[in-house]
């Protein structure tokens, strides 16, 4: 399966940067949908109300999901790759 991989960056409640990326079906490059697994996402860190969009999550590259991406995105859409700052 091959996905897109969004690169993204919260200024979490406490100021703190969250770096992490969306991974989502290549299929899917609307930014609304994008966006919104991102959304998804912070409300699991307590980050519900941050802003996300175009300034803090961008397109970054095509790649070939591993075995534990397909699984999460089968699950629920998409998949997230914890960079920095997330826990």
């Amino acid at each position: 399966m091959k996905v897109a991989v969004w690169d993204t960056y919260v200024t979490k409640s406490n100021g703190a940067i969250m770096h992490f990326d969306i991974v989502a079906p290549s299929e899917i490059m609307d930014e609304t949908i994008i966006h919104q697994y991102g959304k998804e996402y912070l409300i699991t860190k307590d980050q519900s109300g941050q802003p996300l969009s175009a300034k803090e999550c961008s397109f970054c590259h095509i790649e070939t999901a591993s075995e534990e991406m397909v699984s999460a995105i089968e699950q629920k859409g998409y998949y997230i790759i914890e960079m920095q700052g997330c826990n």
